[in-house]
């Protein structure tokens, strides 16, 4: 297995978890991402496993609706997603992508898993559990970060570089450089 197939079934599988501790109320709560409750956010979330996927030419991924079952439509998209990565031919398939000629895993490393990291910490935030990031997967997103420059913002996920407070940490620095206010409290639930 490579270290990005690695990576994602680490991170996927984190996401995951989070989403099983999501209470049953939590589904509706805000994100820190302007204008998203938790569904949306995990719709989007899926439904970037399927557009990667079609980046390469492959079908779309069958899952049940996040409306009716989040949990069991990350659990089926991840699933799909991981095989593609552990076959060395599947994950090795190139495309002209956004920065040009890429393979399928390289563009999954560097777009999905930045989002499973970045909104891994958003449902997490949203619906209070632990939202640590590893320093590891903070060197990751500053490193695609730096690839990816201003085109990062075009996305409309992340929001405009906000000034962080004095002295704060490299979580809460890099949070700030994607538009969260990782040093406010979470909302109280």
């Amino acid at each position: 297995m490579t270290e990005i197939a690695m990576r994602y079934r680490r991170l996927s599988g984190q996401f995951a978890d989070r989403l099983a501790a999501v209470p049953h109320d939590g589904w509706e709560r805000p994100t820190p991402c302007q204008g998203w409750h938790v569904r949306q956010l995990v719709q989007h979330v899926v439904e970037t496993q399927s557009l990667f996927r079609g980046l390469v030419g492959w079908d779309p991924i069958p899952t049940p609706p996040v409306a009716e079952d989040p949990t069991g439509a990350w659990d089926a998209a991840r699933a799909v997603m991981q095989a593609d990565l552990d076959d060395p031919d599947r994950a090795g398939t190139t495309f002209d992508g956004l920065l040009g000629r890429s393979t399928f895993a390289e563009a999954v490393d560097r777009f999905l898993n930045f989002d499973l990291i970045i909104h891994g910490w958003d449902l997490a935030r949203a619906t209070g559990q632990d939202d640590r990031i590893p320093p590891e997967d903070i060197a990751h997103v500053q490193a695609q970060m730096a690839v990816l420059g201003d085109r990062l913002y075009t996305s409309g996920q992340f929001a405009p570089a906000l000034e962080p407070p004095a002295g704060a940490d490299a979580q809460t620095q890099l949070l700030a450089r994607l538009g969260r206010r990782a040093w406010e409290a979470a909302p109280s639930r």
